[in-house]
């Protein structure tokens, strides 16, 4: 695998930094992703514990093949209606290399991305990013660019890293929460001022197939002005489905009565279960 030290030894693109592993997974999507961010911006400084966890460990190298992960997707929102929907990670191995297919969504909003071979990292993260990003363009206006850059930066420079028990099929194991709020210190907060105090969330545990258990954001459920302690939050003891800020109900919250409502949207990705697809 294409390791981040690596690649911050030489001039690279921001993206370099902390989406470096995708290179070895995805070439010719993430060299385009690259490019948008623009190669040539020198960046060397040590790599980051929440780095590590989410782009540098071989997410899949406890994945038994050929077998189908399936994760649970629900938005709840007061700002458009919400949905649940579906995310499918099909696996197989060949020659000792692992294929990876990615059905992120399904419908309107399915997100199209390339097969993966010799997969290392698990393709959720990518798809969730992107998604995401995606999502806050068209509901801001912003860069895609830019947001990359802040998820970028937050994971290198601000995240929080905290052990998590998680339970999966009834059974508890551990595992360990990154958690970022890359636009909290925003030098453009002005522009985004509604998404200043958005939270990620990646829980990650060896115990589970495909190594990510849950990846969540959430906006507008805590309250004004909340930062994310991760000690905290840990020692709360979180269990499946029911992330800090997110609702397990997958209700969807009805529109802002007033045009100053502030708006709230929770997406929440969440592994519910593995299917062994005998050959």
């Amino acid at each position: 695998m294409i390791r981040i030290q690596q690649q911050r030894g030489r001039s690279a693109g921001p993206l370099h930094a902390a989406w470096a592993w995708a290179l070895r997974v995805a070439p010719v999507l993430f060299m385009a992703l690259l490019v948008a961010l623009g190669a040539g911006t020198a960046y060397a400084q040590p790599v980051s514990p929440a780095e590590v966890l989410l782009f540098e460990t071989n997410h899949l190298a406890r994945t038994r093949a050929p077998s189908a992960l399936f994760y649970d997707f629900r938005k709840v929102s007061n700002v458009e209606a919400g949905f649940t929907d579906t995310v499918e990670l099909d696996l197989t191995k060949e020659d000792e290399h692992m294929h990876a297919r990615l059905r992120f969504l399904s419908g309107e909003r399915k997100r199209e991305l390339p097969d993966i071979d010799d997969a290392h990292g698990n393709p959720v993260l990518l798809g969730f990013l992107e998604h995401d990003i995606a999502e806050m363009k068209r509901l801001t206006g912003g860069s895609t660019t830019y947001f990359r850059k802040r998820i970028r930066m937050a994971l290198a420079n601000t995240a929080q890293v905290s052990k998590q028990t998680i339970s999966f099929q009834g059974k508890s194991y551990d595992g360990q929460a990154v958690r970022i709020q890359p636009y909290l210190d925003d030098p453009l907060h002005a522009r985004f001022e509604a998404y200043v105090h958005k939270t990620y969330t990646f829980i990650l545990s060896d115990a589970v197939p495909g190594g990510v258990y849950q990846i969540a954001t959430t906006l507008g459920t805590s309250g004004p002005g909340r930062t994310i302690n991760a000690t905290a939050d840990a020692a709360k003891g979180v269990q499946a489905g029911v992330q800090p800020g997110a609702l397990a109900d997958g209700r969807v919250a009805k529109r802002p009565e007033k045009a100053s409502d502030p708006p709230s949207i929770e997406e929440t990705l969440t592994l519910v279960r593995v299917t062994d697809q005998k050959r």
